[in-house]
């Protein structure tokens, strides 16, 4: 079962009070239902969503309907399911703030389909059902996305969204118009709005592991990229250190110098730091990470005259 649809069968749960029912069916309506011979033909391959579709019209109009299945044109697998409503449909499409008291088309719906944040809520949750979906956290990106056939319909449940400043986007597509959410915390927010409580404990669930393992493999990183400088400029010293050997006799330097070179060959692998405190430990005279690195910066020095000389 997809991330989706777990989603969608946990939210046509929510038990409602008629306003918010009303909302909730207005925003599937609107978004999935066709007129055809007088008749309102409501479609989904999930027939549990048309069954809460199918209860929220009998407790709401006294209607009843059935669910017919039929295949789908292109060759799939999945089953669609459609409730036809004959009865009261005029009543109905202009209750849910579908049509006009002249049934005309509304290109968005009266204010009092949407008058408060539960009725928001509900709208959104009925847009989600026929048109939303959520990639599952484990397997891809972060993406939220409701497919809307109408321009001013997607604007319309754009503006809603970001009432709770979700920051939803809408990109033009050739059967309609995407509304996408890609910031995974918007993401989680949008699921407690349309009250998927499970869905939200999942998905935060997730987030955080991937922001734990993301941390630590840039830790991890970063460790590695240190080792590997460690390496690097130990090896660039102990060259230089060869070079003086070659051409002169390490007697001839200071001592300071000359116990820098000594234990640079004694620990090739330590960094700076430790071995400015193996010199401190040995000697019983504090050297700083500083002051040893300004030691090798005169080895350094001393290897090229020496090199350009030969």
């Amino acid at each position: 079962m997809s991330f989706t649809t777990q989603i969608k069968n946990e939210i046509i749960t929510i038990s409602t009070v008629k306003s918010v029912a009303i909302a909730e069916l207005s925003g599937y309506i609107r978004n999935n239902g066709y007129l055809l011979n007088n008749k309102l033909y409501l479609t989904s391959e999930n027939e549990n969503i048309l069954s809460r579709i199918k209860k929220l019209i009998r407790d709401l109009y006294d209607v009843d309907t059935e669910i017919e299945k039929k295949d789908y044109l292109n060759f799939s697998k999945s089953k669609l399911n459609i409730i036809s409503i004959k009865a009261k449909v005029d009543f109905i499409l202009q209750d849910v703030g579908y049509n006009d008291s002249h049934n005309r088309y509304l290109e968005s719906p009266p204010t009092y389909i949407v008058g408060d944040n539960e009725q928001i809520r509900a709208y959104l949750r009925g847009v989600f059902l026929c048109q939303g979906s959520i990639n599952d956290p484990k397997t891809s990106q972060y993406h939220m996305e409701l497919l809307i056939d109408k321009p001013k319909e997607a604007v319309f449940v754009q503006k809603l969204l970001n009432i709770f400043d979700l920051n939803a986007k809408i990109l033009t597509r050739n059967n309609g118009y995407m509304i996408y959410i890609k910031e995974a915390e918007k993401i989680s927010d949008y699921l407690k709005i349309i009250k998927a409580n499970r869905a939200v404990l999942y998905f935060e669930d997730v987030r955080i592991y991937h922001q734990t393992k993301n941390k630590a493999n840039r830790l991890n990183n970063c460790e590695q990229a240190n080792t590997d400088k460690i390496i690097q400029t130990a090896t660039e010293q102990l060259e230089h250190i060869k070079i003086i050997e070659k051409h002169m006799s390490v007697e001839l330097l200071d001592e300071k110098t000359r116990q820098a070179l000594e234990f640079r060959k004694k620990y090739p692998e330590s960094s700076l730091k430790e071995l400015s405190e193996i010199i401190s430990l040995e000697t019983n005279r504090p050297i700083t990470k500083s002051g040893l690195n300004h030691r090798f910066r005169k080895i350094k020095e001393l290897a090229s005259k020496l090199e350009e000389k030969n």
